[in-house]
């Protein structure tokens, strides 16, 4: 079983490697036109508080390639777990449900369930018994099809209709909530902002937040506001305060984390996340409710529909927001890496006595 497992970490970090470059590279543009934006136009902002690029068609365009590397993270995170389990025939089904993923808002965890059911799949579908002159064409057409068709069924209708209809539930719930205990409600929703950084939970949380500023309710979004940032600004610090627990690739993503933390993507906590999600989900999960909750008692407001410190301009009670920014971040690292290193300590002592 633990070979098993090891295994599937394996698979999971090839695909993270394959997908660190593809959501730095877009994580950093949409943040550089983002950051430029507010520098370059303070006022550019849209009725709802989002950033209007229509005065910069330049970083428009930035932003815009920015969107379109970011768009393919899923597929290639998918496509890669996919092809590191069965080769070159499990890339198409992984991409293929990777995209899925994104189309169905299932996020990375979705992503990782598509890779790893396309190599599953496709391993099984290489030891049909087939006859001679058909092995030829088995992994060119007759696989990709297949297992594509297979993935295809299984997120369209097996995750996407149920995830749309848990996205219902959760906002109902969440309703039920903002007329209870505020700090509760900012610990939740910190916690589902976390949990799968731009999935179906954290856009629930998100959207709830983007409704009570409708409703003049600002501090619910500034309790999110404070969560999003937390995850990535939190791993970053984590890879700078103890650089030994981390390889030179994951130290690298900390880097590109701590740039999209600072314009409030959540996303940039996912090479952390796809490759250990195990001990990086919960850690992550407990910074946030902390900024969260931080932000809730301090009267923090969020007048846009956004996160991060780059926010800052149209946030209410400013200074703490950003205790609640640090201090979310300084848990987080500090969480993963006392994880890191008990657990690494355990595992090493059990082959040791093994």
């Amino acid at each position: 079983m633990r070979q098993i497992l090891q295994h599937h970490k394996q698979y999971l970090l090839t695909g993270v490697s394959y997908v660190i470059p593809m959501i730095a590279c877009g994580g950093i543009l949409i943040a550089t036109a983002i950051a430029l934006l507010t520098f370059l136009y303070p006022h550019a902002m849209t009725p709802t508080g989002g950033p209007d690029f229509s005065q910069a068609p330049a970083l428009k365009t930035v932003l815009d390639i920015g969107v379109a590397a970011f768009t393919m993270a899923l597929p290639v995170l998918a496509g890669f777990i996919a092809y590191a389990m069965a080769g070159r025939p499990g890339l198409v089904p992984g991409l293929v449900g990777g995209y899925l993923a994104g189309t169905t808002n299932a996020g990375f965890l979705g992503a990782l369930l598509a890779g790893l059911l396309a190599g599953h799949i496709v391993n099984l579908l290489k030891k049909m018994p087939v006859h001679k002159y058909v092995r030829p064409i088995l992994p060119i057409i007759i696989i990709p099809v297949v297992s594509s068709l297979i993935v295809g069924v299984v997120m369209l209708k097996l995750v996407g209709v149920p995830i749309a209809d848990f996205m219902k539930v959760l906002g109902a719930w969440l309703n039920t909530m903002n007329h209870g205990n505020a700090i509760v409600l900012a610990a939740i929703l910190g916690a589902m902002i976390a949990f799968d950084m731009g999935g179906p939970v954290n856009k629930a949380a998100f959207f709830f937040g983007v409704a009570m500023i409708k409703e003049g309710n600002f501090g619910v979004m500034g309790a999110c506001a404070a969560a999003i940032c937390t995850p990535p600004l939190g791993l970053a610090l984590a890879t700078l305060m103890s650089r030994k627990l981390w390889s030179e690739e994951q130290r690298e993503s900390g880097l590109a984390a701590l740039g999209m933390g600072m314009v409030g993507i959540t996303e940039g906590a996912i090479p952390f996340a796809a490759g250990d999600p195990v001990r990086v989900i919960p850690s992550i999960m407990f910074g946030s409710m902390v900024a969260s909750s931080i932000a809730m008692l301090g009267g923090v407001g969020d007048h846009a529909p956004h996160g991060g410190p780059i926010v800052l301009p149209v946030v209410d009670h400013r200074l703490t927001y950003v205790i609640a920014i640090i201090v979310g971040a300084m848990v987080t690292a500090v969480t993963i890496n006392l994880v890191k290193t008990l657990t690494e300590k355990a595992a090493a002592e059990g082959q040791r006595q093994a």
